[in-house]
């Protein structure tokens, strides 16, 4: 499998930003999604996860302003995330289970200033 995040950058709080990630090499439709990011000095945190029938998780502290979504026909997963606030700076990584082996692309810094 293949992950490709962008959509990364520069907001001031209370703005928004929308991620993307393009997956290949697997049957995309068929694979649950999900956003991850690492803060500096801080470890992997899961975001918001999509299921292949489109159920969604989110972790507490981006309910209500996070949007997990995805578009089987383009192979791509998104992350719409509004109201941003500077503790949502980190590195967004696109991840799937892919034969037993959590796989991750690179990520995509958000830098949200105060």
């Amino acid at each position: 499998v293949q992950l490709q995040a962008s959509g990364g950058g520069l907001v001031q709080a209370g703005g928004y930003l929308r991620l993307s990630c393009a997956a290949s090499r697997i049957m995309f439709r068929a694979y649950d999604m999900a956003w991850y990011r690492q803060a500096p000095g801080q470890e992997r945190e899961l975001v918001a996860s999509i299921t292949s029938g489109g159920g969604t998780t989110y972790a507490n502290s981006v309910k209500g302003r996070f949007i997990i979504s995805r578009d089987n026909a383009g192979d791509a997963v998104y992350l719409q995330m509004n109201s941003l606030k500077p503790e949502d700076t980190a590195v967004y990584y696109c991840s799937t289970v892919e034969r037993g082996l959590r796989r991750w692309g690179a990520g995509t810094l958000v830098t949200v200033s105060s």
